[in-house]
């Protein structure tokens, strides 16, 4: 399965093109290059003219809460008495993505799970780095709380979803919320391949799938390092683990290991590194990367233990695959229910899709089934 989803791109090119995957990633780099526009400008630009197609079961309006603009999707069929209401933070490594182009999975929670769905346009790096996009989403928590009448939303019926990087911010953001006082805690989190750590690359899913789309390992350390910097710097060399110093990795060892993952998942291959040469210059630049707000697994028990019911979401050929595993293990082991569903053939962004892809993926349907059947019981 692994070779069939293989694809052997030239190092160069892949180095330089590390910002995106697929063919508009290529061309942006092309054009960047010829010094017409930049690669991510022109992602984005395309990413922004999507065309929305109309789902008549659901009312879709565009709003702003505060100076953040959100989408709205709710069901038509809904009753008048207050609603379900999920929060979906969207992924796109905090540098890409919009509402626009995530409306497909929005309007597929909405209309199979029978919920409203707020869908944030947070501001995106490098023009707004860490933690901006934190701070966007958690202003839009506050506001939907104060707020949720207005909306007709139950302000205890609060779940928080999202994917990818998007996942990273909906476990930060209930890792906050679950600390405020009078604040009401939210019901549940839906987590979909989330990246939640920073300090390991060489875990056991991060040898097995360096080199499989969508997220190539090099492409997901590049990609993390230009959210929080511009600065260029030895990208193998953090891949090694030489931006970790001994005390960080000795104190969260207990966390973030090989030895916390289960042998199923070891099969594939896995060898124990031998870490790099520290590098004071890369721990500089990683620092902010340790902050818990940026690697979620690095939270203290006393606030784990306070999270809400978690569906979790891991795929095999995925290089954040571990990192799922390694939440979930935590998870449970301070008493919070887990619903944890494992594709065996999935990878990086498989239950992504947009109107402008005619593209879907067998696994993701069964997916969407059981994060629906998830929100409702709440």
């Amino acid at each position: 399965m692994a070779a069939s989803i293989t694809v052997i791109i030239e190092k160069e090119l892949l180095d330089s093109v590390g910002d995106s995957s697929g063919t508009v990633g290529y061309m942006g780099y092309i054009l960047e290059i010829l010094g017409i526009c930049k690669q991510m400008k022109f992602i984005r630009n395309l990413m922004s003219k999507a065309a929305l197609r109309k789902d008549p079961t659901l009312h879709v309006r565009e709003v702003q809460f505060g100076n953040i603009p959100v989408r709205i999707y709710e069901p038509r069929s809904l009753s008048p008495e207050k609603k379900r209401c999920v929060i979906y933070f969207h992924g796109g490594l905090c540098m890409f993505g919009t509402t626009k182009c995530y409306s497909y999975v929005c309007r597929t929670i909405a209309r199979e799970s029978e919920s409203i769905v707020i869908d944030i346009e947070y501001r995106l790096a490098p023009e707004h780095p860490f933690p901006a996009q934190k701070i966007d989403c958690i202003t839009v928590l506050e506001h939907i709380q104060k707020e949720a009448e207005n909306y007709g939303v139950d302000p205890n019926r609060i779940i928080l979803a999202g994917d990818s990087s998007g996942g990273t911010m909906a476990a930060a953001a209930c890792h906050t919320l679950v600390t405020m006082k009078d604040f009401p805690k939210p019901r549940a989190q839906v987590l979909m391949y989330p990246f939640l750590q920073s300090l390991d690359f060489s875990l056991p899913s991060y040898q097995q799938n360096k080199s499989i789309p969508m997220l190539y390992r090099k492409r997901a350390v590049k990609l993390g390092i230009k959210y929080i910097t511009e600065d260029t710097v030895d990208f193998d060399s953090i891949i090694n683990g030489a931006h970790v110093p001994d005390e960080l990795r000795v104190r969260y060892r207990k966390w973030i290991s090989a030895h916390h993952i289960p042998d199923e998942f070891k099969v594939r291959g896995y060898v124990q590194p031998e870490p790099a040469p520290f590098s004071k210059k890369l721990y500089e630049v990683c620092k902010i990367t340790f902050q818990a707000d940026f690697s979620p697994l690095l939270v203290e028990d006393d606030i784990i233990r306070q999270v809400p019911e978690t569906f979790l979401l891991t795929c095999e050929y995925d290089v954040l695959r571990d990192d799922g595993l390694l939440y979930k293990k935590r998870l449970e082991d301070n008493g919070v229910p887990v619903t944890w569903l494992h594709l065996k053939n999935g990878f990086h962004g498989i239950m992504f899709k947009s109107d402008q892809t005619p593209i879907t993926f067998k696994d993701a349907k069964p997916a969407w089934e059981s994060i629906a059947s998830f929100i409702k019981k709440f």
